[in-house]
């Protein structure tokens, strides 16, 4: 009877388990989906987007952190590019995303020329105010000016002999006061509520790069978002002694503009956090993970550490220092108590058009869930009792 009910146990667990690898699946597929288009600027990808995680707190229990509603709203300029975006080298047209990206800062422009060498990684039309750079890599990002020139960044295999002309179309639209939104829920405390325990991950990305190309984010960070909903869903039907608050940061990849806004208008009190974990780039794992402020919270870091090896989770768990690297900073810059956790290994797609939930191996999402379910646990030191303490 021992043996059968071990495995019974056993089997349950691995059954819960194979849920949630389906339940993370599922959510990465759909925050990479075409739906939300790189859940950026255009096509309304970043608000569908907030609508949806809104959506997914109210499902899991979660309240609003603010008791009336799950956005935080906010606005910041941005440049965009919405429609047109054809690009052709000696009369050969390059694929956006694939072959090219323009410079997120760069206005649009309509025309032909000549393209003179300056140097041999650039050229320059310079009737157009166009200039070409060849790039070993394609990385795309996100700005809220607009420069009076065109850059147009080509990945230098794509055309094989030496560019001389260019022709272009390209359509950009400055938002000045471009709203978006972070997505905010908490699950009250059952003893300490006035002490809480935070997890964030910025839902935002690139969004599209004209009319038919759009950045998935499917690590970056379709991940950390996964995992958030996923430790979300647990807590709301397990609620803990401190209060488990949960943020999805929009503005990340604009300058973590998200973060910043809610540092400076905190719904809940900044000194009542006992520790923040923020979520980016959670899709691989093979080689271990790094910890961003493992050196400015060295006892926090060590028991972190010795959960891992205890529980024989992740293969290596890498210290690193402070660092202004993610949705963690602003927060830490005032006083919060916080580590940044990223994996190590597998998949180098980053800011591209490569960057899909197909090649993302999620390799240690469930080892990552368990692993911070112990560490939060750890940072709620049980009760004792009248009995105990005498």
């Amino acid at each position: 009877m021992k043996y059968k009910l071990t495995f019974l146990l056993l089997l349950t667990v691995n059954c819960l388990l194979a849920q949630d690898t389906v339940f993370a699946r599922k959510m990465v597929d759909t925050l990479t989906s075409p739906c939300f288009w790189g859940r950026g600027y255009t096509k309304d990808g970043v608000h569908k987007a907030a609508a949806f995680l809104a959506g997914q707190f109210k499902t899991y229990g979660l309240k609003p952190m603010d008791d009336k509603n799950y956005l935080q709203e906010f606005s910041y300029p941005v440049n965009t590019f919405p429609g047109k975006m054809k690009v052709a080298i000696n009369n050969v047209e390059l694929r956006p995303g694939v072959d090219y990206i323009v410079s997120p800062d760069s206005k649009g422009v309509t025309g032909a020329g000549k393209l003179e060498q300056v140097d041999s990684t650039h050229f320059v039309d310079k009737e157009n105010r166009v200039v070409l750079s060849l790039e070993d890599k394609l990385t795309w990002s996100v700005e809220g000016k607009v420069l009076d020139y065109t850059l147009i960044q080509m990945d230098k295999k794509s055309v094989k002999q030496t560019p001389a002309s260019i022709q272009i179309d390209i359509e950009n639209q400055l938002i000045p006061d471009y709203k978006t939104a972070n997505i905010c829920g908490i699950v009250k405390g059952t003893s300490k509520p006035d002490s809480v325990l935070v997890i964030t991950a910025h839902y935002d990305h690139l969004g599209g790069m004209g009319g038919n190309t759009y950045f998935p984010g499917a690590n970056d960070n379709a991940s950390g978002v996964t995992q958030l909903l996923s430790l979300a869903k647990y807590y709301g039907a397990h609620p803990q002694r401190y209060s488990m608050a949960f943020i999805c940061f929009s503005g990340e990849e604009a300058g973590l503009l998200g973060s910043k806004y809610f540092t400076d208008n905190p719904l809940i009190p900044l000194k009542n956090i006992r520790f923040l974990i923020n979520l980016d780039l959670d899709g691989t794992g093979i080689e271990g993970l790094t910890i961003v402020n493992a050196t400015v919270y060295p006892k926090e870091f060590a028991a972190l550490k010795q959960i891992n090896s205890q529980g024989n989770y992740l293969v290596k768990v890498n210290p690193r220092g402070k660092a202004a690297n993610s949705d963690h900073y602003y927060f830490t810059e005032k006083g919060v108590p916080a580590f940044f956790i990223y994996t190590l290994g597998g998949i180098k797609a980053y800011h591209d058009v490569f960057d899909i939930s197909k090649t993302l191996p999620l390799t240690e999402y469930a080892d990552l869930f368990k692993l911070i379910l112990k560490f939060n646990s750890s940072l709620m030191p049980k009760q004792r009792s009248a009995l105990s303490a005498n």
